[in-house]
């Protein structure tokens, strides 16, 4: 045998019914499986020439490109369900952050200005005026902080709509409501408490002078008593749904300064001892 030439033994099968076939070692694999497997009855000689068991052929173009598109299908099913279930996830948490949001300022609204103290401002100005005072987009009154919260006296609450660069939101201003003795500074914080509000509007339920039948107005101001109810509609650029919002005051008629001072130092001490 010279170098270089193929494998030339040869290989006899043994009679599988339908003849002795010879074939090299080096024949192609579909000769020697042909060779090798009995060809059933029901083949004729025609087909023995191109029969072969399922297993030892290949696959079709055909099959092929069903398969890659079975695939495709598959693929394409399994990314459209992840992507809903995200967008699920997040609309979820997107309700959750709204429902927080009116929950948190309803409570501060629920907080602070049901127990709203009808005060005489007598040192600010020259005319004596209520400390409960406001408009349609506007709102003043006087309450108090809870001992826990570190901020000591009556507190200043204001109330307004604003806008800034071209954006509408909710400003709350708070400051010490009695004049700051000589040597304290004077502290004034601001937060916002709603942000994207398209429409802010207040009402207010009450008498005109606590003898007559009380009605709803659209401002409360220059009066000498509180209203009975305060009726607070707000609604955002994005069109979230927010309830419209009524808070019924406990005091609605106006006390001296010094008795709310006195009743409001009892009310500290009193959740003092509570939290002890």
């Amino acid at each position: 045998m010279k170098q270089g030439q193929g494998i030339s033994t040869r290989l006899k099968m043994k009679n599988t019914g339908f003849g002795n076939r010879v074939f090299a070692l080096n024949s192609p694999p579909h000769l020697i499986a042909k060779a090798i497997i009995p060809l059933p009855p029901h083949v004729n000689r025609k087909q023995r020439a191109h029969w072969l068991p399922l297993r030892y052929q290949g696959f079709t173009l055909i099959e092929v490109l069903i398969a890659l598109t079975l695939l495709s299908i598959m693929v394409v099913l399994l990314f459209g369900s992840l992507k809903i279930g995200a967008d699920s996830w997040e609309r979820g948490e997107n309700k959750i952050a709204e429902v927080n949001e009116v929950a948190v300022v309803y409570n501060f609204f629920q907080r602070h200005l049901i127990s709203a103290k009808p005060l005489w401002d007598d040192f600010s100005g020259e005319e004596r005026t209520l400390s409960f005072q406001g408009d349609s987009q506007s709102l003043q009154f006087v309450s108090s902080f809870p001992a826990s919260a570190g901020k000591a006296g009556l507190q200043l609450f204001s109330i307004k709509l604003l806008e800034e660069d071209d954006e509408q939101f909710i400003n709350v201003t708070l400051k010490p409501f009695f004049p700051v003795p000589e040597g304290e500074q004077f502290a004034k914080e601001e937060v916002t408490l709603v942000s994207h509000v398209s429409n802010f509007k207040l009402a207010y339920f009450g008498s005109e002078d606590g003898v007559s039948d009380p009605n709803w107005q659209n401002q409360w101001l220059g009066k000498e008593i509180q209203p009975r109810l305060v009726k607070i509609n707000i609604e955002l650029e994005n069109q979230i749904y927010w309830p419209e919002m009524v808070f019924d005051l406990k005091v609605s008629g106006s006390h001296d300064n010094i008795a709310i001072q006195a009743e409001d130092a009892t009310d500290a001490g009193e959740e003092e001892l509570q939290e002890q």
